[in-house]
């Protein structure tokens, strides 16, 4: 598996090398991971709707195809976006949705964090605040983009609209909760985490 640092990048440029990636790849090419800060921006999926953007600002509003609602990304969140055939890994959608959360969940254990996922809203969340937000698009069998994990961030955008369609849930990042990792840490510990995950579940027999 390639694991490429990008530094922090445009959401509209990456989006589209993620999708010329996935249209490119053929039956033996090696699966990514994306490590990534995003400028400012917020993002609709596919399915999104609109009125969960409360008032207009200066940050642009991108519409993307990834599954989900409104979120925001910006510096200080550390983003994953998770480049995997799905099929040579033998997960479909759901497993890797959960094998996301749970990589999340255990990297905040091990800083005593508690945290949990919700089957009515896909992210990891501790107590009822959402501390990372995900999102998977599938297409000709691999997935692309992944999750995001609120670090050290300005969360005063998340203000201006309903995280992931949910009016009003709070937002929080681990410097809230008295955690302070680098960015170069959180990007290690996280991707170990996920490499760990996501080749134990390819070794899983189908």
């Amino acid at each position: 598996m390639q694991i490429r640092d990008l530094g922090k990048v445009n959401y509209s440029s990456t989006l589209q090398e993620m999708r010329d990636f996935t249209d490119q790849r053929q039956p033996e090419t090696e699966d990514e991971l994306w490590l990534l800060e995003h400028y400012p921006v917020f993002t609709q999926g596919h399915n999104g709707q609109p009125e969960h953007l409360l008032t207009s600002s200066d940050i642009p509003l991108v519409q993307s195809d990834r599954g989900g609602q409104i979120t925001y990304h910006g510096p200080g969140q550390l983003v994953i976006y998770t480049l995997l055939d799905l099929k040579r890994m033998h997960s479909g959608v759901r497993q890797m949705v959960t094998l996301l959360e749970n990589s999340v969940i255990r990297l905040l254990d091990n800083h005593g964090i508690q945290a949990n996922a919700r089957k009515d809203a896909p992210g990891v969340y501790v107590d009822d605040a959402k501390i990372a937000a995900l999102g998977l698009r599938v297409r000709r069998g691999a997935c692309y983009h992944g999750i995001s994990l609120n670090v050290d961030m300005d969360l005063t955008p998340f203000d201006l609209i309903n995280p992931c369609g949910y009016a009003g849930m709070p937002v929080i990042d681990m410097k809230s909760l008295g955690v302070s990792l680098t960015m170069p840490q959180a990007k290690q510990q996280l991707s170990s985490l996920l490499v760990s995950a996501i080749n134990q579940q390819a070794s899983i027999k189908p």
